[in-house]
């Protein structure tokens, strides 16, 4: 399994706003193209206004399949724009479990 860690740095005060459109308009369209969610968050103490969110896959291939067909959603193409005006950084981090990881 394959786990992609998305890390979003949000303009100071829009936390609410994000989260309010990923629940209402969002989360819908990635879970149905993107799969498993593994966790949404959003930090309380340490850096501020970071929205961390994972999605787990069986392949880098799945991962890439499934990214291009949410990419070519037209209800996604008309979401992402309102999120995108939201944030300031973008990260995503690809990562494998160890051998010990409750998660596998």
């Amino acid at each position: 399994m394959y786990y992609e860690i998305r890390t979003y740095k949000i303009r100071t005060g829009a936390v609410p706003a994000y989260l309010k459109l990923v629940e209402e308009e969002g989360i819908a369209l990635q879970k149905h193209h993107l799969g498993e969610l593994v966790g949404y968050f959003f930090s309380e103490i340490g850096p501020l206004n970071q929205i961390v969110h994972m999605w787990a896959y069986t392949s880098l291939d799945e991962r890439e399949a499934r990214r291009q067909r949410l990419a070519e959603d037209p209800a996604w193409q008309a979401f992402a724009p309102k999120i995108q005006a939201l944030l300031e950084t973008m990260e995503s981090k690809i990562m494998k479990p160890a051998a010990f990881s409750p998660l596998k």
